[in-house]
């Protein structure tokens, strides 16, 4: 048995640049949004929509990598989706809880200048002879 190394029926493969397909034409291969993705999980996990998105923006690069485009599409679609969602989820309902601090706080200031004016109201000798 021989155990030399390398062993010569061993032939090293050239590496292959991956050529695109003929039906494909101008398709171009799909993003797969993984650093959206890690961004929206670790930073602005809504619901963990984040985490989710990761998911598919991991399958999308699995599938980009085995060469399927058409199922890499549709788990790039999903995690565009999801990192859409995650984003406005957690940039929307911030500001949406700031504009609802800002009114309730405006609503209050005119509430109590109203019953400042209200306590303040003297009744003149006129209104009580009658």
């Amino acid at each position: 048995m021989d155990t030399s190394f390398p062993r010569e029926d061993y032939l090293p493969t050239p590496s292959h640049k991956r050529e695109p397909c003929p039906d494909a034409g101008t398709s171009l291969l799909p993003r797969d949004h993984l650093i959206w993705s890690i961004f929206n999980t670790i930073y602005m996990n809504f619901c963990c929509l984040g985490f989710v998105a990761l998911a598919f923006s991991v399958k999308a690069r699995d599938r980009k990598v085995a060469g399927d485009v058409e199922a890499a599409h549709h788990f790039s679609s999903k995690a565009r989706c999801y990192n859409g969602l995650a984003t406005a989820g957690s940039v929307v309902l911030p500001l949406l809880l700031v504009a609802l601090v800002i009114t309730g706080v405006i609503h209050l200031s005119k509430l109590a200048q109203e019953s400042v004016g209200f306590f303040t109201y003297q009744f003149g000798g006129s209104d009580e002879d009658k």
